[in-house]
């Protein structure tokens, strides 16, 4: 195996002397952009004949200066002059279209991180687009960012976990769709006039995901009396191993959706389905980067072991309490597998303790992979109503349903004559409530969760401090 290598964006180990975000350029970017975003509507565009309304020279105007600072910005990443350069057209034709709604889709085509995944390699993006898990409406934002490939995630790629497409990403700066709880730079969320036939790159800010972490699992640790093993301890107080752990469990979560026994369209992105099923698609991603990272353990790498507990800490403490009730997939994924290592006594709540039984929490974690994934492999042979009550039967073993359900009742209580896309009207919002013990966490965690919002790495190394 090669020397693992470490990369530290926090500690600044990569040259700074051209960062886009001291450039005098940078905050006059994100001024004339955050001007322009209390224009917009849902969509993207600027309606003039609303209250509040610019004149359309003063939209231009503003619109001008973000022309002007993307022009003066855009030397210092050569890299992006093709990108940049479309990108001013596309600004451009949207003034001259009468500020309607926006069209990237030339710089979009444009923009191609994914092809030079140089470690530390900046990036300036500008899109008008919504946030993931932040804001829901296409406005205009400005990101500054870098790229976080160190040479022994290179080599993983390279020879274990083939994914060209994926980009680990921390922030520099940001506008404020980003001061939100999103973590992601997808170009599916970026306003265009159609869309490509396929999308050739995905970025996961590691950093924001890492200071989340490390908030809600330090909190949760010290509320719940959890004895952690020294080196798990360090690794939860270091925000530079936390983000080591994060991109590899990303990158590997991300191809996970692509491989395996699966449906045709494994992200159901044009499917209308129980929401459990999301649910177990993403689990079966983060147990498949789990059981990866045993592996890994034991093969030398280090971040191997810090993935399997930054997997089951995220999934345990911050999902299930994060975020609303309704179609809550990802709460619901860290609800059953605290559930499944609960009823298999890897972990245990006792004497307002909660106790983990280290030794065999990777066996039983690796257990609930492999029931999923027998799942999925038996659905392919299943009609698709008939699959999405055998993947109830499996979630509804560990975690009960509401005693409202339909679902639960089983097959007798649905109108099967209905096609299955209505059937999913009878699921509730919250079809598997949280627990007595979740219940009592969230009312615990509630203000810890809500600091992660917008939160970044210096956030957490200050707090750290």
């Amino acid at each position: 195996m090669t020397e693992i290598l470490v990369h530290d964006v926090a500690a600044g180990d990569i040259p700074t002397d051209r960062r886009v975000v001291d450039h005098p350029a940078w905050p006059a970017l994100k001024n004339a952009v955050e001007e322009i975003r209390p224009w917009q509507s849902k969509d993207g565009s600027i309606d003039f004949d609303t209250e509040g309304a610019p004149s359309r020279a003063a939209a231009r105007a503003t619109l001008d200066r973000v022309i002007a600072a993307v022009e003066e910005l855009s030397p210092l990443l050569p890299h992006d002059d093709a990108y940049h350069r479309a990108l001013v057209m596309d600004l451009r034709r949207w003034a001259t279209d009468g500020f309607g709604v926006p069209d990237f889709l030339d710089s979009l085509l444009a923009f191609q991180p994914a092809k030079d995944r140089t470690d530390g390699l900046q990036h300036l993006v500008v899109f008008a687009m919504y946030t993931q898990n932040g804001n829901p409406d296409r406005n205009l934002e400005a990101v500054a960012l870098r790229m976080v490939w160190p040479e022994w995630l290179a080599e993983l790629e390279a020879t274990r976990y083939d994914n060209p497409l994926f980009c680990g990403i921390t922030f520099e700066g940001f506008t404020s769709g980003y001061d939100t709880n999103s973590a992601v730079l997808f170009p599916e969320t970026v306003a265009v006039r159609e869309a490509p036939e396929r999308f050739s790159w995905g970025g996961i800010f590691c950093d924001r995901e890492a200071a989340r972490f490390r908030r809600v699992t330090e909190a949760s640790v010290d509320l719940l009396g959890v004895e952690l093993p020294d080196d798990i301890r360090a690794m939860v107080g270091d925000q530079q191993r936390c983000e080591q752990a994060f991109v590899l469990w990303d990158m590997v979560h991300d191809r996970t959706h692509s491989h395996g026994d699966l449906p045709f369209d494994p992200f159901m992105i044009k499917q209308r389905q129980p929401f459990w099923m999301y649910g177990l698609e993403e689990l079966r991603c983060d147990l498949t980067a789990f059981k990866e990272a045993v592996k890994l353990e034991a093969d030398g790498f280090p971040q191997g072991r810090d993935v399997q507990y930054a997997v089951l800490f995220d999934r345990m403490f911050r999902f299930p309490v994060t975020g609303e009730r309704v179609r809550n997939y990802d709460g619901l994924g860290g609800q059953l597998l605290f559930a499944y290592l609960h009823k298999h006594d890897v972990i245990r709540w006792t004497d307002n303790t909660l106790r983990i039984d280290w030794g065999r929490a990777p066996q039983v974690t690796n257990q609930l992979c492999t029931e999923i994934e027998k799942l999925y492999r038996d659905g392919i042979d299943r009609p698709k109503l008939v699959h999405w009550f055998a993947a109830y039967e499996l979630v509804s073993t560990y975690l009960a349903p509401h005693p409202g359900s339909r679902w639960a009742k089983g097959p007798d209580a649905l109108d099967l004559s209905q096609p299955p896309r209505k059937l999913v009207d009878d699921v509730l919002p919250d079809e598997f409530p949280l627990s007595m013990f979740y219940e009592a966490l969230s009312k615990k965690l509630k203000n810890v969760i809500a600091s992660t919002k917008g939160i970044t790495a210096a956030d957490a190394e200050r707090a750290a401090a």
